[in-house]
């Protein structure tokens, strides 16, 4: 069946990544299938995140509004999961987005919480389509 087999996301610095990350990605409902000193892989659904460090790492910050990926979305389920992840997000080093608008942000019929992390990293957490 065609669809996304992985994506591949490099990260600095590594263990604060992968805590940010971790939390986030268990609480979507993924499963963390591989380790290894670089980095992890996660799966949900057959498909894969894949968190690593890249082998030409710079000083730069990442920055999400430069050409590339602006943000990764996860279907997470009920709008209590939406509403209880962010809730816990800025315990665990992700800043919720949008507060004025959630959690309708994306429209009056998406119901949708946005976060970003301390390296600008944004992530869309989808409740179903009611």
């Amino acid at each position: 069946m065609p669809g996304i087999h992985h994506v591949e996301v490099w990260v600095s610095p590594l263990d604060v990544a992968l805590s940010e990350w971790g939390w986030l990605l268990r609480r979507a409902g993924f499963t963390l299938k591989a380790e290894w000193a670089e980095g992890q892989s996660w799966d949900v659904g057959g498909s894969a995140l894949v968190l690593t460090t890249s082998p030409n790492l710079k000083d730069d910050p990442h920055d999400r509004r430069r050409p590339g990926v602006n943000h990764i979305a996860f279907a997470v389920g009920a709008r209590e999961t939406v509403d209880a992840i962010m809730s816990d997000a800025p315990k665990h080093g992700w800043t919720p987005l949008y507060h004025d608008r959630y959690p309708h942000a994306g429209g009056r019929d998406h119901y949708a919480g946005w976060v970003e992390n301390s390296s600008g990293f944004k992530v869309e957490l989808v409740a179903d389509a009611v």
